[in-house]
């Protein structure tokens, strides 16, 4: 029978419902915490949830959670775990570490003793007298410890979930991946919608909008640390790239288009659609958001425009969100998704939002403004 694992996956502060939804939907029951999102699933799930999630940060597999205010209570705990069902005899295991609220502050002393205690673990398990060789598969290690209480953590990801494969190209502040595509999920449209982004800057909103509309795997173009990990079956990749395939609906015909007011930023959105493998699928138009044409009907528009938040800047973001307000005016069908940090965003705009949402992008505190169309009205 398949080995059952504890696994968390990492979210942006925020996003944990969403990201326990995502998980949900993969046929896991999860339990959302503070920036993460815990579950029992099988080892086939690593793959599976590196694959999907598309508003994850990482999806990291718990070795261990105790007590820890001592080193001697650090060590020994760490020691007891069952690091040889995980990390093969050459596997490198580089240790990472956080300590908020503890009696152990040192962050550099509890990594030394962590990987101090796993060493010794493996080289008993292993029959190594010296060194471990560490010159194979990596085991990206994290100790966390908040109050007193430690988590030990692999990273079955390897580089953030957010790095999809196809960004060629990016502006000064590029809106990450999972953040684009929380913005997408958030709303109730579907792909035979018509979907607008009128700041699309690198591509980011409309071409999350075109995987999920062709219910492509986020994860397909790119590789994970844990495909080199024994104790997970190559035959579980293969499957779940299977299942990634078969699952895709290339022939979902899709109305995307992405704007921007610099030819630059539209030339880097096509570099980065056909990079995603999204051809001609995305169409890519520079223009001010004056010039915005509504010509269908029931359509989304989503957008992450300038927060106006540098000097001189304000006064400029004021007039965008005003000259969109009237132009949405006309369009009651369609519904209005905005994120920005701009306060005054709802008197600019000219209406209250339906619905707001405080999202974190970055470090900044945002309010996602939702206006919903008419065709909407019993949404939840």
């Amino acid at each position: 029978m398949e080995q059952d694992v504890t696994l968390i996956a990492t979210a942006a502060m925020g996003l944990e419902s969403i990201v326990a939804r995502e998980i949900n939907q993969l046929g896991y029951e999860a339990e959302v915490e503070n920036g993460r999102v815990i579950f029992q699933a099988p080892v086939s799930a690593i793959p599976r949830c590196n694959l999907w999630l598309r508003t994850g940060d990482r999806v990291k597999l718990l070795v261990g959670r105790f007590h820890a205010a001592t080193f001697d209570e650090l060590f020994e705990s760490t020691k007891a775990l069952p690091w040889e069902q995980f990390i093969s005899e050459e596997g490198k295991f580089p240790v990472s570490g956080k300590s908020i609220k503890s009696t152990l502050y040192s962050v550099p002393d509890c990594q030394a003793i962590v990987k101090k205690a796993i060493a010794e673990r493996l080289k008993l398990k292993y029959g190594f007298a010296g060194k471990m060789p560490e010159t194979g598969a990596m085991y990206k290690l994290e100790v966390a410890i908040h109050k007193d209480e430690a988590l030990l953590t692999l990273d079955t990801s390897g580089s953030g979930l957010h790095k999809r494969g196809y960004r060629v190209g990016q502006g000064d502040a590029p809106l990450k991946e999972t953040m684009a595509a929380a913005l997408i999920l958030l709303t109730n449209w579907k792909p035979d919608f018509p979907l607008v982004d009128p700041f699309c800057g690198s591509g980011t909103i409309p071409i999350e909008a075109a995987l999920i509309g062709q219910n492509i795997a986020p994860g397909f173009n790119r590789e994970f640390d844990s495909e080199n990990w024994n104790f997970i079956k190559h035959r579980f990749w293969d499957e779940a790239f299977e299942e990634a395939e078969d699952k895709a609906n290339y022939d979902q015909k899709l109305d995307i288009t992405g704007s921007d007011i610099d030819h630059k930023m539209i030339k880097i959105s096509n570099d980065n659609s056909k990079e995603a493998g999204l051809g001609e699928l995305i169409s890519w138009k520079q223009m001010q958001v004056k010039d915005l044409f509504i010509r269908k009907e029931n359509g989304y528009l989503i957008g992450n425009p300038p927060y106006g938040q540098r000097i001189g800047d304000a006064k400029e973001a004021a007039a965008i969100y005003r000259v969109l307000g009237r132009i949405m005016q006309d369009h009651p069908s369609w519904s209005v998704y905005i994120m920005t940090a701009f306060d005054e965003f709802e008197k600019q705009y000219g209406r209250n939002a339906t619905k707001k949402r405080k999202l974190f992008n970055g470090f900044i505190q945002t309010n996602y403004y939702q206006y919903f169309g008419i065709k909407e009205k019993g949404e939840q």
